[in-house]
């Protein structure tokens, strides 16, 4: 009798299901501890510092430039065309020192018409006094004739008074001889008021010509001076910075032609940026690089005026200046506005803002991670913040800007 045998079942398939079921949690579980693990950052990509204590100067700075005290630009008087460049740009010059020769024939021509005018003028002015002259001796020459004739008659009348009263004389003919003296007296009156009034008429005359005189001696000085002005000078004692001309170019009134420097004597122009300008003051402490040394100064003049974004500050610089200082050479200047004694400190983050509060890397367990710290920051400086709470003496911390971690309190550093 045959016996049926049932098949034996594979345990294959549960093996295989309990690996796939392990692998499952091991993967889980891995992944979780992944998602726990810090990110890691480049050790060369961020900018890592450390807090220190002691004195911190708070500062404001910006860059400039070293100019000139005292500049003379030169400008055309007139319109001309140069005819004659006599010195270049970058040479010494003294106060007389002839730059530049223009032409203008016209105004030659207007200079040789106006002296004419004036000689004209002064000519009829001299005319004016001889006619008055002789006008003024007439009348005083009439005004003395009628008071001699004056005098006569009342002599005469005085006299046949007296005779009249002894009927020497009749009345009739004293009576004629005393008109005769009054009338007299009265013409006398009337040609003393003539020369009161010519007198006053020649001076009224004479002043209006001699006006006319000045106002053509103005003109020709004027016209002179144009015509001097056609020779160029310096003007000034130093060094020609600037002479933008061509041979032949025609120049309008205005027109810059040249300026001229004192080298010697220089001050930094600083270009402070508008937020931090607000604590400068006059006489504040000043620190100015030439890229060729470190000259000491103090603030001169605040401009009270923003010019794109900026607020210009003059700096008197003291002392000797370094080697190759000359105008126009860039600078950067370090404003102190306040020596903070006994503070900490520590490089001024990327994004850290004075008087507020920021999270900052801090690292730990020698240097391999970092954890986020919240720090309050006090005074700020060009390059260096004050540390208020949060951080201490010794403490590294990341400045860079780490904006992109913003989701991790902790990385790991390469």
């Amino acid at each position: 009798m045959d016996v049926r045998h049932e098949p034996v079942r594979s345990r294959r398939p549960y093996v295989l299901g309990a690996l796939g079921a392990l692998a499952l949690v091991v993967v889980t579980v891995a992944l979780a501890l992944l998602a726990d693990a810090p990110p890691s950052v480049e050790r060369s990509a961020v900018w890592i510092d450390t807090v220190r204590h002691g004195e911190l100067l708070r500062q404001v700075g910006g860059p400039g430039t070293l100019v000139s005290e005292e500049i003379r630009w030169v400008t055309a008087v007139t319109a001309g065309r140069v005819e004659a460049i006599h010195i270049e740009p970058g040479s010494a010059v003294e106060i007389d020192s002839l730059l530049v020769e223009l032409s203008n024939p016209d105004l030659e021509i207007e200079a040789l018409e106006a002296e004419r005018q004036l000689k004209g003028a002064e000519a009829e002015l001299a005319n004016l006094r001889a006619t008055m002259d002789i006008e003024r001796l007439a009348q005083k020459s009439v005004v003395a004739g009628v008071r001699i004739e004056h005098r006569e008659a009342k002599r005469r009348a005085e006299a046949e008074e007296r005779l009249a009263e002894a009927e020497i004389v009749g009345a009739l003919e004293f009576a004629r001889t005393k008109e005769r003296a009054e009338e007299l007296a009265g013409r006398l009156n009337i040609e003393e008021e003539h020369l009161r009034i010519l007198d006053e008429s020649m001076r009224a005359r004479g002043a209006a010509q001699s006006a006319e005189v000045e106002r053509m001696r103005a003109l020709a000085r004027f016209r002179a001076e144009q015509v001097s002005s056609l020779q160029v000078r310096a003007g000034l004692d130093g060094v020609l910075q600037e002479l933008p001309l061509e041979m032949g170019q025609r120049v309008s009134p205005g027109t810059l032609l040249a300026k001229v420097v004192q080298p010697e004597r220089l001050k930094a122009e600083l270009r402070i940026p508008e937020a931090q300008a607000e604590e400068v003051q006059l006489g504040q402490r000043v620190e100015v690089d030439t890229h060729n040394g470190i000259v000491s100064g103090h603030v001169a003049r605040i401009d009270p005026a923003v010019q794109r974004g900026t607020v210009t500050v003059d700096v008197a610089l003291e002392g000797e200046l370094p080697r190759g200082a000359r105008p126009d050479l860039s600078v950067d200047g370090r404003i102190v506005l306040e020596r903070m004694e006994d503070v900490l400190y520590t490089g001024r983050p990327a994004f850290g803002q004075p008087d507020s509060r920021i999270s900052l890397f801090v690292l730990e367990d020698g240097g391999v991670t970092a954890k986020r710290t919240l720090v309050v920051l006090g005074g700020s400086s060009v390059s260096e913040v004050q540390i208020l709470e949060g951080l201490d003496e010794g403490d590294r911390v990341i400045l860079s800007d780490m904006s992109e971690w913003d989701a991790v309190d902790r990385i790991e550093l390469d």
